[in-house]
């Protein structure tokens, strides 16, 4: 198979596309279910229980954004932050770090006069070894300091902390939501189970490379962060019994994919699907509109080939909101 350029998943997104604030009620985004049959269709994530039938199991990931950007002093006073990306050990983290030039390993950042994290040595990737310091157990740490980490495009604060996590989310440990979850209300998940729609839950921790565009001139040459993933016993029932499994975003994909290919219900994943993957659990993707030049947008194409393009082009003729807090899309597997 020849390379396949990055350039192949490049379009114009215009700035006013980018939604800044999610909707309410959660379940009111709109939703563009894909017909390969006919033009795609106009709906709401509230007629989702519709749009499923009897027999089969929604898959969310049921992680928990952690307050992970820490805003901190250096001991001469200038400003400095710290994101954590990825939990190492028990007290140390993988993250990005400004203003990272003028940090060398050993400097303390503190909160006042609280010393919170010792910076460590400079990755290959250009992410930082960090500790945290003190006997305070990190999260309680993190939840008295830190805030949570939105997206780089979402330039307007957030009045309700919660609304950057699912109704859903539970076990912390992500540096971003699983954004396609955000859309779902207990409302809807309580007509799917009427329906008979049953409803499972996988773990993955979602890292900051879930924002990074890549970089490479070739998507093959692209090297997908690694993420601490968990398949439940009771999921992995579900999904062998289900009659189809919908898969609420690209992390629920990427974990029920890293299962069927390693026989592994819990490790790090740095699965990277692209076109040619052969699916094996998934048959259907509720999932948000991605950015440029992003391993999400090759994984959608890798799910419905080239017809992405097309979807893409009708929702921002139709006024549908991108990214993070922006609308969704439901796809079936080309």
């Amino acid at each position: 198979m020849s390379p396949v350029r990055t350039d192949a998943f490049a379009y114009r997104l215009p700035e006013a596309a980018i939604a800044q604030t999610p909707l309410e009620p959660r379940d009111a985004a709109r939703l563009l279910v894909d017909q390969p049959a006919g033009p795609p269709e106009d709906r709401h994530v509230s007629d989702l229980p519709d749009l499923l039938a009897p027999g089969d199991l929604l898959v969310v990931n049921d992680t928990r954004v952690i307050p992970a950007r820490l805003a901190l002093t250096k001991a001469t006073g200038g400003r400095a932050e710290v994101l954590l990306a990825e939990r190492t050990g028990d007290r140390t983290w993988t993250a990005l770090v400004k203003p990272g030039r003028r940090l060398p390993p050993g400097t303390v950042l503190a909160h006042g006069d609280e010393p919170v994290v010792e910076v460590g040595e400079v990755r290959a990737d250009g992410e930082r070894l960090v500790r945290l310091l003190g006997d305070e157990e990190p999260l309680a740490l993190l939840g008295r300091l830190g805030a949570l980490p939105l997206p780089p495009y979402i330039t307007v604060p957030l009045a309700d902390p919660e609304r950057y996590q699912t109704v859903f989310a539970d076990r912390p440990g992500s540096a971003a939501a699983p954004t396609a979850g955000l859309h779902l209300t207990d409302r809807v998940l309580d007509r799917c189970r009427e329906r008979g729609i049953a409803l499972a839950t996988v773990d993955l921790e979602v890292g900051l490379g879930t924002f990074a565009p890549i970089r490479t001139d070739d998507v093959e040459d692209h090297v997908v962060h690694r993420e601490r993933y968990t398949v439940p016993a009771a999921t992995v029932a579900a999904v062998e019994a289900a009659e189809r499994v919908v898969a609420v975003g690209t992390t629920v994909v990427r974990t029920l994919e890293t299962w069927a290919a390693t026989g592994r219900t819990e490790g790090t994943t740095d699965l990277f699907i692209r076109r040619g993957h052969e699916f094996a659990n998934v048959d259907i993707l509720l999932t948000n509109f991605h950015v440029p030049r992003s391993s999400l947008l090759v994984l959608v194409d890798a799910f419905v080939g080239d017809r992405w393009r097309d979807l893409y082009a009708t929702a921002l003729d139709r006024g549908y909101r991108f990214i993070s807090f922006g609308d969704a899309m439901l796809l079936e597997r080309g």
